[in-house]
């Protein structure tokens, strides 16, 4: 990181205060998307034990259905209080330029739960079916960065196109590795 500044100070011309600032926010920035991340692994890792645990006792396609209806229900609550605090004439405007730019999503875009519905009955069968829990988010971890891997080298989805090289394989390897010893361990 130091000889990337000195780097910076040196070839653009900014002062080390620009650049330790602009680090400065950067790693905050950087941090504070880790924590949302993980907070987001865990909550998902919550979701995936109590519907398998409904799953059990009923099915794992009911266990989707009450998923994505309780779901729905609080994203609606949430949505509602965020409007409710969010009425000011000056954010009017900003709410046009936003719904001038939702117009332009793919309708494909909006057809997200469907893989979130796969994604509970698969892991709730797998759980139901002699997986740990642990096991289930392990090898669906796997599972996420193959995709995600894919979906960069080709650009799907609008991600940003990048090639796939030997680190990136090292670390499907690596998980992969740690999925097994969680499995057999």
């Amino acid at each position: 990181m130091i000889g990337l500044k000195v780097f910076l100070h040196e070839a653009c011309g900014k002062s080390m205060e620009q650049i330790n600032q602009a680090a400065d926010t950067k790693l905050a920035k950087s941090v504070g998307t880790i924590a949302l991340a993980l907070i987001g692994g865990g909550l998902l890792t919550l979701m995936i034990e109590t519907n398998s645990q409904l799953a059990q006792t009923s099915s794992p396609m009911f266990a989707s259905w009450v998923a994505h209806g309780v779901g729905a229900a609080v994203a609606l609550v949430m949505m509602w209080l965020v409007l409710q605090r969010s009425k000011t004439p000056r954010q009017s405007e900003e709410n046009q330029a936003h719904t001038s730019q939702t117009a332009k999503v793919p309708i494909l875009f909006y057809l997200g739960g469907i893989p979130g519905a796969f994604t509970v009955i698969l892991a709730a069968t797998a759980i139901n079916g002699g997986l740990t829990l642990s096991a289930t988010i392990s090898l669906g971890l796997v599972g996420q960065i193959v995709f995600g891997m894919v979906a960069d080298h080709f650009g799907l989805l609008r991600t940003r196109q990048r090639q796939i090289g030997g680190s990136d394989l090292l670390i499907v390897a690596l998980v992969l590795l740690g999925s097994v010893l969680i499995l057999f361990g």
